[in-house]
Order: structure tokens, then sequence, then C-alpha cells
């Protein structure tokens, strides 16, 4: 009798649980949705369940089916709060504290998970970040193989505060908050981004396999999988002999499945109104920098396409300089160039450089204020529509070649070019001398080039070595020394003349 009536309690309680009308974790106390935008609301109920949601005097209700409910209300133009919110059903869930205004999603690898507590001189930044219209939410480091239905919660929805600001991504920390201070209006802030990751893990498999150029990332997976599984037995066997001679582990081998970190911890949340996303990632790719050619803008067309949102502003920020002064090795070179071609060939996509900020031995570079901020000014400028704003820094506009000399006109210039009097590593730099740039000729052979300021938008660059230069390049090593800006004090964009098509 004991164990019939432990039963009916159990099938009871599970009846009475599944009878709640449920929210998406994204949909919580604290939040901020977007200001000028249809507002969705989504969830699980019974099927035949009467669902309500009421918002700022709108009243809609919905019958759940198959388990899920869903539905939208107006946009609301005017930002601000807080304000209530009450969900419905058989069950009743009220919020007290909810905002309206700006969000972003911040995503890619380990330099936007970089936190703020971890960041260059950000102490009395974490002291003074109680701000209760800026909102932060830290999606959990999750994997699958198909997309997910909720995301996983490493921090709820919540206002910024020493507390929940400091283990935030500290990108996109500065970001919003300069957002928030310019704008004057509530803004929210989702982090979704894990260390080590490549794009094609961020995009949707349907998007990998529909592109001739793309698929064989999918198709070439099988194998990866099996080369992994055996470098994971070896590891295994390594990693316990060390244990046994009290010796330090090896590292442990990795591999991304193509799609599992879209469909885990983006996927979830394409339902949720935003304005855009930032992103930071590149690294994990730098080996193959034709592909990310096609696979960035991919990615990005298919978050567009998932948020429904054509042209979607979305920003990105240029790696940094990494592996070493000296070196000749141009792989991350070649991934800012795909990173610049993503900016031509789609609209409203936005780069942020910072060839200014890089450290020699250290993929993580610890200044992420400057990165933030310049994210946000491109967001100021081309999106919010801030007049009088320069956004960028110079960026190569044609290249002429007279004689002896190479001549680059620049474009982004502000109020005028500017050859700082130190270069990016702290080194005095002659008056008007302008470092950074190489030249070839016909031979094909890059020879380190003298190069002087000319006007306001033009850079005159010559080599003895070169009689007659036939290609030039500025900034294009994985480890550049740079000193050329323009006036507002923004960094030159690498490039190459001789760029392969």
């Amino acid at each position: 009798m004991k164990r019939l009536l432990f039963l009916a309690a159990t099938v009871a309680l599970a009846t009475a649980a599944h009878a709640d009308v449920k929210l998406p974790a994204i949909l919580n106390e604290g939040m901020v949705l977007q200001r000028s935008a249809p507002l969705n609301f989504w969830g699980w109920a019974d099927d035949g369940e009467q669902v309500t949601v009421e918002f700022l005097g709108q009243k809609k209700t919905v019958t759940a089916k198959n388990g899920k409910w869903e539905l939208t209300l107006k946009a609301i133009r005017t930002a601000g709060g807080p304000f209530p919110l009450t969900i419905s059903g058989k069950n009743k869930i009220e919020f007290k504290d909810i905002l309206v205004g700006e969000v972003w999603v911040c995503s890619g690898q380990s330099n936007m998970e970089w936190t703020l507590k971890n960041s260059f001189q950000s102490d009395g930044d974490i002291a003074k970040s109680a701000n209760p219209n800026l909102r932060l939410f830290m999606v959990k480091n999750t994997r699958s193989d198909s997309p997910k239905q909720d995301v996983e919660v490493q921090q709820p929805w919540g206002a910024a505060s020493p507390e929940t600001a400091a283990g935030f991504s500290a990108v996109g920390y500065y970001f919003g908050r300069m957002l928030q201070e310019k704008l004057g209006v509530p803004i929210g802030l989702i982090s979704s981004d894990w260390g080590g990751t490549p794009a094609e893990a961020w995009t949707p498999e349907e998007r990998l396999t529909s592109n001739p150029e793309l698929k064989k990332i999918v198709e070439s997976y099988p194998a990866a999988r099996a080369r992994y599984d055996e470098q994971l037995k070896k590891w295994e066997a390594d990693s316990a002999q060390a244990k046994a001679e009290g010796k330090r582990a090896p590292n442990r081998p990795n591999l991304w499945r193509y799609s599992e970190l879209y469909n885990a911890m983006i996927a979830p949340i394409t339902h949720f109104g935003i304005r855009g996303a930032i992103w930071y990632q590149g690294e994990s790719n730098a080996s193959r920098a034709m592909q990310y050619r096609e696979l960035f803008p991919t990615m990005i067309e298919s978050w567009r396409s998932v948020w429904d949102k054509k042209d979607m502003p979305f920003y990105l920020v240029q790696l940094a300089p990494y592996q070493g002064t000296g070196s000749p090795k141009t792989e991350y070179a070649e991934l800012r160039e795909a990173q610049t071609l993503a900016t031509q060939r789609l609209k409203n996509v936005g780069m942020a450089v910072i060839t200014d900020v890089g450290e020699e031995k250290d993929i993580h570079p610890k200044k992420k204020q400057p990165v933030g901020e310049r994210l946000a000014l491109l967001a100021r400028r081309d999106l919010y529509k801030e007049k009088g704003l320069v956004a960028q820094g110079p960026s190569m506009k044609k290249v002429s070649f007279d004689g002896a000399k190479a001549v680059v006109t620049f474009e982004n210039t502000g109020t005028g070019l500017m050859a700082a009097s130190t270069d990016s590593l702290g080194n005095s730099v002659e008056a008007g001398k302008v470092v950074g740039f190489t030249v070839a000729g016909s031979d094909g052979v890059f020879y380190p080039a003298e190069a002087v300021l000319e006007g306001t938008d033009r850079v005159v660059v010559t080599c003895a070595q070169v009689p007659s230069p036939k290609a030039v390049r500025y900034a294009f090593i994985n480890f550049p020394i740079t000193n050329l800006w323009n006036k507002e004090g923004l960094p030159a964009n690498p490039f190459r003349s001789d760029m392969p098509k």
C-alpha cells in the first residue's frame, strides 16, 4: 500500500510540474527586451493550455500545441523600465524588473570570453561597475550535436555590479558600458562564447552542407573523429604514466564538431530579440584563412537568417598581433585579411582594428578596454547615427607605383594621418617616419621599406633594395610593429596590394 501511495504521489507531482507554464532561461527577471522590435515570448505548457502574456498594456493569449507555445507582442519604441510582466496559464509567473532597451550578443572564442577581472588595470572599473541599466547574462559552455530548445545558464540576468561584471566578458562589458553611457538607455548583453573554438562550430549544419566550399568540413569530420579517438587513448596512457612518475601530464587533445556550439549556445536564444552581435574570434581558424573568407560571411548570414534580421549589425574584432616580432609568418595576417574582406562583402559589418594592443608571446592581450570601446564606436556611428564621430582607423583606398616609389592613398583618415612618435612596442620613431611597410619587385621578395607621410591621406614608400616596386604591404605579418594612425587615435588596417583572389 505504501508503495502504491508513493507511486501515486510521484505521478501527481510530475503531472503538476508538467502542467506549469515554463519559460526558457533567457526569459527571466532582470532581462532587457529589444526596443522597436516585435517582442517574442515562448515556452512549454500542456497541450490545449491557454497561455496569456501581459506587458505594458498589451495582453495576448495563445493555446499550447505539442507541449509548446509562442506569441508575439507589438514593438515598444520607448526604452525604459523597470516594468512588470505577467505570464500565466495554470500557474502565474510575475516579473517586476523588466527593461526595454538595446540587446547585444557577445560571442567568439577566448578573447571574447576573457573576463573583466583578468584584464589590464580593471580593478577600478570593477569597483565602479554598478549600473542598474546595464544587464548581463552568460550562457554556459555547452555542446550539442543537434539544436537544443534551451540554453544552460552560467550567470542569469542581473544588473552590472562588482559581483556580476568581474567574471563577464571584458570586451562585452566595455562595449556595453560605453553604449549605455552614450545612449542613455538600458543595455542588455548576452555572453555566449568559448575559448579555442573555430567558426564552423558556431555555424548551423545546413549552411555548411549546402555550401560547396564548406561541406568538406562536415565530410571530413568522421576521419578527424577517428584520429581524435586514437589521440585520446594515447593521452590517457601517457597521463597515467606521467602521474605514476610524478610528472606533469601532457595537454589533452581536443576536437570541435561543426555546428555543436551553434546548436547549444546560439540556436536556443534566436527567438529572443536582439539589436546585433559583437564577435572576437579567428585564432582557431588562422591556419585556414582562405576557407575563412567563405566560412565567416556564411556564419554571419546564418545568424541574420535565424534571427530574421537581414542586415543585422555585426561588429568584429580583427586579430591582435601575436607569435613573435621579426617572424615572417603570415597566418594571422591572412586571417585579418579575410576579416577585412567580410566587411567589404556584407552590409552592416564593421571591424575594430587592434594592432596596438597585441602581446608578442600571449594570445590573450590584456588590454580589453580599447577593444570593446572601438566596437562601440562602430555602433555609435553606423547604427545609432552619432554625427561627427570617427569610428575606425585608416584603410588602404588605392596603391600606385611611380618609378622607385609606391604611393598608398588611405580613406577613413579622420582629420588626417599621423605617424606616432613611438611604435606599437613603445620604441621611439623619427618624426614623420612610418614603420611597418615592406615592398617587393617583380621577384616577389619583400624588404623592409622607408615610408613618410605626404599630405593628409598618403604614404610614400621606398626601398633601396627594390628600385622598381610592384607590390607593397603594411603590417602584413603575424606580429607587426606599427605607428600609423589617424589623428583621432585609431590604428591603420593592415593590407597587401598583392592579395590573391
